[in-house]
C-alpha cells in the first residue's frame, strides 16, 4: 500500500518521477487541431439558445449559482458539471468540508448548429472562489473526452495537482506543450504506479480498481470520505468470454463503507447485442491481412494502441510492412513505444510515403477516420486528396471502429463513397472487427448486481441514454428513491443518513473555444453564424453627399448566400428603389449625428426582404462620405 500526501508534492522543490519525461508534441484525436492557434475562451452562462443537446430541465429554470468560497457543507457533494446532457465534456466535482476534487476535463466537439467552433470545455465558475479548495484532479483514463480541457481548466484553476496513470499523464503532458510550449514540466503530477495504491488529496481518500476500457492504463476510481463512498469506473466495458463470462468480477466493491455510490457511464444502456470476442476479432482481422489480395487500410480509434499493437505484431509474422497514418495515430504510438507499451517495430514500420516501394500485397494501412471526419486520412482517400494513397479496386478497407453517436450521418457517406470505390468494404455489420469500450444493458445490470451500492447515478451519456439506465435498474428491483438521473449541474449530496438533489444548480452552460480568437458574447457570435448558414448575408451600400445626405449613384447590393442576383434583378431594383426612398426622405441633419440612415435600411429593407422572400439574410448596410 502506498501512501502519497499532495501538500509535499505541490511544493517546487518537489517533483514526481512522472514530470522528467515524455513532453514532446501535443497528441490530437479526430477532427481538429486547435492548439496551435491562439484561442479565445468564451462563456455563454445564461444563454437560453435552442441547442438541442440542452435539457428541458436545464431551460426550465433552476437556479444557477456560483458557489461563494465560504460555501462549505459536511455532506458529500457530487456535481456533474457536463457530460450528462451530451457524449464529452465529462468533468464531475465532489465536495466535502471544505475541500473539493475533480473527476476528469474532457472536452466536446461541436454540433452541427455551431459554425466555426473548435470544440466545447466545462464550465468552471463553481470553482471561481473556491481554488484554493482543490485538492487534485484525478483522471480515469486519456481520451479526448476526458482530458481534452485539461491545458485550459488547470491553468484557469491555478495548476492544481492531477493524478493518472502513464499513458494517460504522457496524453495530457502532450497535450499541454501544445497548448502553450514549455509549460508541461509545470504539471504537479501524482502517478498512479499499481491498482493498490492509495492517495490522500485532502480529506478525500482516492482508490482504484481494474476496468477494460479501449484505452490503455484505463482505471476505475474510488472516492472515499467520512459521509460516502463514490464508485466511478469512467468509461468501461465487461468484456466476456464466448461463453458470456466476464473477465473481471466487482464482488469485491461490495464491501466498500457504506453508504456506496455508484457512477456509472451508460452509453450502452439502450444496446441489449453482446459484445464481440477478442480472439473473434483478432482471428477476422489476421485471415483480412493473410488473404488480401492488395493493399489493407485499417480505420480505427488513434487510442486503439492494443490492436495496433496486434496488427504491427501479425504484420511482421506474415512478412508484411505497416504504415500510420494521422497526426493523433502516429504521436500516440510514439508515446506508447516510449512508455514501453509498445515495443520496437523497426522491421516493420514503414513511412507513408514510401508505399509505393513495396508489393502493393505486403503494406498495411493504419489511419484515422473511421467517423468520417472531415480532413481525417479516410476521407482524404475518399475525396482523392491524399497525397501517397489513392484507393484501387482490390485494396481492403476495414472500419475497425464502433459509432460514436452523433457521427452517423458522416460514416454512412464515407461507407458509400467507399463502396463506390473500393470492392472489398469490411465493417462490424458484416464482420466482427471491433470490440467496442463501452458497456451493454447486461454489463450495467452485472456491474449493479455485484457492486451493490446505495445509490446508483448513471452518467457520461446523452440525458436519455441516462434515464433507459434508470429504467433497466428499476426493472431490476433496484429502489427508485435511492436513483439520481442528474442534469449538468445538478447537486446531489450525501450523508450517513439520506441523499439528496438539491433544487438549485452549478452553472453549466458551454464555454466555447474559437481558433479564430472570437471575444463576443459566444451565443450572440453563433447566433450570427446561424443566420448567415440559414440565409446568408445581403450588404447595401450607399454613397452619399457628406453635406447635403444626397445620393450621389445608385446604391449598391451585393448577396451572399442569400439569392443570385442574376437570377434575382427584380427583386435587387425594387430593394435599390426602397434604399432611394429612404435617403431622400431621412433629415441631412440629422443623419450624420444618428446613422438614422443605417438603422432604416437595417430595419425597413430587412422588413421588405422578408415579405418578398420568407427570409431573413443578415442585413450590412454600409454608408461611404464623399
Amino acid at each position: 500500500m502506498i501512501r502519497k500526501n499532495t501538500s509535499v508534492l505541490g511544493r517546487k522543490s518537489a517533483t514526481s518521477p512522472a514530470q522528467k519525461t515524455e513532453n514532446g508534441s501535443a497528441v490530437r484525436h479526430g477532427k481538429f487541431t486547435p492548439q496551435r492557434r491562439s484561442s479565445s475562451i468564451t462563456s455563454n452562462s445564461g444563454n437560453k439558445s435552442k441547442y438541442k443537446n440542452l435539457s428541458n430541465a436545464r431551460r426550465a429554470g433552476k437556479l444557477t449559482s456560483i458557489a461563494p468560497a465560504n460555501d462549505v457543507s459536511k455532506n458529500l457533494r457530487i456535481i456533474p458539471i457536463g457530460g450528462c446532457e451530451e457524449v464529452g465534456r465529462n468533468m464531475t466535482i465532489f465536495e466535502y468540508d471544505g475541500d473539493a476534487i475533480i473527476l476528469d476535463m474532457g472536452i466536446q466537439f461541436p454540433e452541427e448548429d455551431m459554425p466555426g467552433i473548435d470544440y466545447i470545455i466545462p464550465n468552471a465558475k463553481y470553482l471561481e472562489h473556491k481554488k484554493k479548495n482543490i485538492r487534485g484532479v484525478v483522471f480515469t483514463h486519456g481520451h479526448l473526452d476526458h482530458i481534452g480541457a485539461a491545458p485550459i481548466l488547470l491553468e484557469q484553476l491555478g495548476n492544481p495537482v492531477i493524478v493518472g496513470k502513464d499513458l494517460t499523464l504522457a496524453l495530457i503532458k502532450h497535450k499541454q506543450e501544445d497548448y502553450k510550449k514549455g509549460t508541461a514540466k509545470n504539471l504537479k503530477i501524482i502517478r498512479i504506479d499499481k491498482l493498490t495504491d492509495i492517495i490522500k488529496l485532502g480529506k478525500f481518500t482516492i482508490k482504484f480498481f481494474q476496468v477494460e476500457h479501449s484505452i490503455m492504463d484505463a482505471v476505475g476510481v474510488i472516492i472515499e470520505t467520512p459521509n460516502g463512498t463514490v464508485i466511478h469506473p469512467g468509461d468501461w466495458t465487461l468484456a466476456r468470454d464466448v461463453n458470456g463470462v466476464t473477465q473481471i468480477n466487482y464482488d469485491h466493491l461490495s464491501k466498500l463503507p457504506k453508504p456506496t455510490v455508484l457512477m456509472l457511464e451508460s452509453l450502452g444502456s439502450t444496446n441489449d447485442k453482446r459484445h464481440g470476442i477478442y480472439e473473434e476479432i483478432y482471428k477476422n482481422i489476421m485471415n483480412i491481412l493473410t488473404n488480401a489480395p492488395g493493399r489493407v487500410i485499417i480505420g480505427t480509434f488513434s487510442s486503439q494502441l492494443e490492436r495496433v499493437r496486434w496488427i504491427l505484431e501479425s504484420a511482421e509474422k506474415l512478412g508484411k510492412k505497416v504504415a500510420l497514418d494521422g497526426y493523433s495515430m502516429k504521436m500516440n504510438v510514439q508515446v506508447a513505444q516510449e512508455l514501453g507499451y509498445i515495443k520496437s517495430a523497426k522491421n516493420v514500420l514503414i513511412d507513408i510515403k514510401d508505399l509505393h516501394r513495396y508489393p502493393e500485397n505486403k503494406v498495411v494501412v493504419v489511419c484515422t477516420g473511421a467517423q468520417g471526419e472531415k480532413n481525417a486520412v479516410l476521407m482524404r482517400i475518399i475525396n482523392k486528396q491524399h497525397r501517397f494513397v489513392q484507393l484501387k479496386k482490390h485494396d481492403t478497407v476495414v472500419f475497425s471502429s464502433s459509432i460514436i453517436p452523433g457521427n452517423e450521418r458522416s460514416i454512412q457517406r464515407l461507407k458509400d463513397n467507399m463502396y463506390r470505390q473500393c470492392d472489398n468494404v469490411i465493417h462490424g455489420e458484416i464482420m466482427e472487427v471491433h470490440v467496442s469500450g463501452h458497456a451493454t444493458r447486461e454489463d450495467i445490470l452485472t456491474m449493479i448486481n455485484q457492486i451493490k451500492p446505495t445509490y446508483f447515478i448513471p452518467v457520461y451519456a446523452n440525458y436519455y441514454f441516462l434515464r433507459e439506465a434508470e429504467q433497466l435498474a428499476l426493472k431490476n428491483g433496484f429502489p427508485k428513491e435511492r436513483i439520481f438521473v442528474p442534469d449538468n449541474g445538478s447537486i446531489i449530496e450525501v450523508n450517513t443518513q439520506k441523499a439528496v438533489m438539491l433544487d438549485r444548480k452549478a452553472p453549466s452552460d458551454y464555454v466555447f473555444v474559437d481558433g479564430l480568437g472570437v471575444s463576443d458574447n459566444q451565443n450572440i457570435v453563433l447566433r450570427d453564424r446561424q443566420v448567415l448558414a440559414g440565409d446568408g448575408m445581403l450588404v447595401v451600400i450607399a454613397t452619399i453627399d457628406s453635406k447635403t445626405g444626397t445620393l450621389i449613384q445608385n446604391p449598391d447590393i451585393i448577396s451572399r448566400g442569400f439569392v443570385f442576383l442574376k437570377d434575382n434583378k427584380e427583386l435587387i431594383e425594387e430593394i435599390r428603389k426602397k434604399v432611394k426612398q429612404l435617403v431622400i426622405k431621412s433629415d441631412p441633419k440629422t443623419w450624420a449625428d444618428s446613422n438614422q440612415i443605417r438603422n432604416d435600411i437595417r430595419d425597413k429593407i430587412g422588413q421588405f426582404v422578408l415579405s418578398k422572400t420568407e427570409k431573413r439574410p443578415m442585413m450590412l448596410p454600409v454608408i461611404i462620405e464623399v
